[in-house]
């Protein structure tokens, strides 16, 4: 069997993680990991991930902080940010520490963010 992607997402809102997760699980390519806490995301997400799926809006800490965090640890990590508040500034600040996408939510469609998630692993 091929190797599968193994993806974190991070997201304050367990609807979107269970959405995301079974969505993408349902394709067999990828190894799903949920975070509903930014803080345990940053404990357990290492080098091991091939993408993280980050949201900018989080109560324990901010998704910007938690991408400056990521990327500290690993500079090769591939991160798309999702945010249903996007403002210029926001996309430029999070392209600026390293985030490799942008998704806004909600998503138009599941078949989207896979197309995005695809285009990020395979860059």
């Amino acid at each position: 069997m091929d190797t599968k992607y193994k993806i974190a997402i991070v997201d304050d809102e367990s609807e979107i993680l269970n959405m995301l997760s079974r969505f993408l699980q349902r394709s067999g390519k990828y190894e799903i990991v949920t975070f509903l806490n930014p803080l345990t995301a940053l404990s357990t997400i290492d080098s091991t991930y091939d993408a993280v799926l980050l949201d900018i809006m989080m109560p324990q800490m901010g998704g910007l902080e938690v991408l400056e965090k990521l990327i500290e640890k690993n500079p090769e990590q591939k991160v798309i940010m999702m945010t249903a508040y996007s403002t210029l500034d926001r996309v430029l600040k999070s392209h600026k520490v390293g985030a490799t996408h942008y998704l806004m939510k909600p998503f138009n469609s599941l078949d989207a963010v896979e197309k995005k998630l695809q285009d990020v692993l395979q860059s």
